[in-house]
């Protein structure tokens, strides 16, 4: 990417795609009517002291933008439909509680127990990730974002994709879980609490290395379940309607973009 090129992350939705760069975000949505809706706001950034000050909070910080986000979406866009929305997927997390649950009582070890509710957590992200529209919007998303970054056509899987956080938070997970079976059983929900949070901030900052030093072996190991999960299950090809979808999204916090480094000079933005 040039000096220029602004850094973008994104998220398919059902029916269209949220497009955010390091101040802005643009979303487009295909309305069941056909029509196409596009809307652009102002990023929300919590705590921007905290996250310079300690690094190891940004991962948990940007999960929790990225939540924040999305009801500023909501309200721009009434007719946008987020991944989560879908009766499976709320009903896949009802299940994976209860499964949970189970898991920590049954008689496998304590770090065993942990380890496989660690894992069971993960099925409704993967749930949410397939749909009858999504992966192909999923796709749209990083076929416009990577065209643009690249000043070349690009296809449907990016190398900043955050299903590259996989084989990261598997591990991050696993080992905290594992710490956080050892604690005392009157302190094992706060450890629990705390094993999350210290998973996702690992697992955060290995994704960042992971991006700026590709070629490394080990970066390439812990990127290969995330390329996978891209290739054969996350994305699939878009059609030109969905294109033209991610293409609005994209233009649109573009344009935001440009107004504010025009304001307040360049600034750099989290992988997305």
């Amino acid at each position: 990417m040039s000096e220029d090129t602004v850094r973008l992350g994104g998220m398919a939705l059902q029916n269209g795609v949220l497009v955010h760069g390091p101040t802005s975000w643009g979303c487009a949505v295909r309305g069941d009517d056909g029509a196409l809706h596009v809307a652009a706001g102002s990023k929300p950034h919590l705590a921007p002291a905290a996250r310079k000050r300690m690094p190891v909070l940004r991962g948990p910080i940007v999960l929790a933008e990225a939540f924040a986000l999305l009801p500023m979406v909501r309200r721009a866009i009434p007719q946008a439909r987020f991944p989560f929305e879908r009766p499976s997927v709320l009903a896949a997390i009802l299940g994976t509680a209860v499964a949970a649950r189970a898991l920590r009582r049954s008689r496998l070890s304590a770090a065993s127990r942990e380890i496989a509710a660690a894992g069971v957590a993960f099925l409704p992200a993967a749930l949410a990730l397939r749909g009858p529209d999504l992966a192909a919007y999923h796709g749209a998303e990083h076929i416009s974002i990577g065209t643009y970054e690249h000043g070349e056509p690009r296809g449907k899987e990016h190398e900043r994709c955050g299903s590259h956080l996989v084989g990261p938070l598997l591990l991050t997970s696993a080992a905290g879980a594992a710490l956080a079976a050892k604690a005392p059983e009157r302190a094992r929900g706060p450890a629990r609490v705390a094993a999350a949070l210290g998973s996702v901030a690992a697992a955060t900052e290995i994704f960042g290395w992971m991006v700026r030093n590709a070629d490394h072996p080990v970066a390439r190991s812990l990127a290969w379940p995330g390329h996978q999960l891209q290739h054969r299950f996350a994305t699939a090809e878009p059609d030109a309607a969905q294109l033209e979808v991610a293409q609005a999204a994209l233009d649109a916090c573009l344009e935001l973009e440009t107004h504010a480094a025009e304001h307040d000079g360049p600034r750099s933005s989290a992988a997305g």
